[in-house]
């Protein structure tokens, strides 16, 4: 495997809960820090609502490896963010035999 192309800079959150002041708790995004990335799209599809038509779309997104437990190390449930778009991560494994880097199969969704 050659190396992947990093062109595109994300910045990775994960979800933490903050109380809302009510007694209960609201779900705020955290910015861990920043990774270089490739990304490559798949094949969109796009699915009415009675109010809203959501646009979605699968990448593969591929970043350097980082050990496990690193707050670095990308995981399901966390995100990608690119300025306003987000990319919700839905599961990782290792892009290469050395493990090098880490494919990232992500979802974009987009409200129409």
């Amino acid at each position: 495997m050659s190396a992947p192309g990093l062109n595109r800079r994300l910045v990775l959150e994960t979800p933490e809960r903050v109380p809302d002041g009510a007694g209960g708790f609201a779900e705020a995004w955290v910015a861990l820090g920043e990774l270089w990335a490739q990304m490559k799209p798949g094949t969109g599809v796009e699915r009415a609502g009675e109010f809203v038509t959501l646009a979605s779309v699968p990448w593969k997104i591929t970043v350097r490896a980082a050990p496990q437990g690193s707050p670095r190390r990308p995981r399901a449930e966390q995100r990608f963010r690119e300025g306003a778009r987000l990319f919700r991560i839905l599961a990782v494994a290792e892009a290469d035999p050395g493990g090098h880097y880490l494919t990232c199969f992500a979802r974009e969704e987009v409200a129409a």
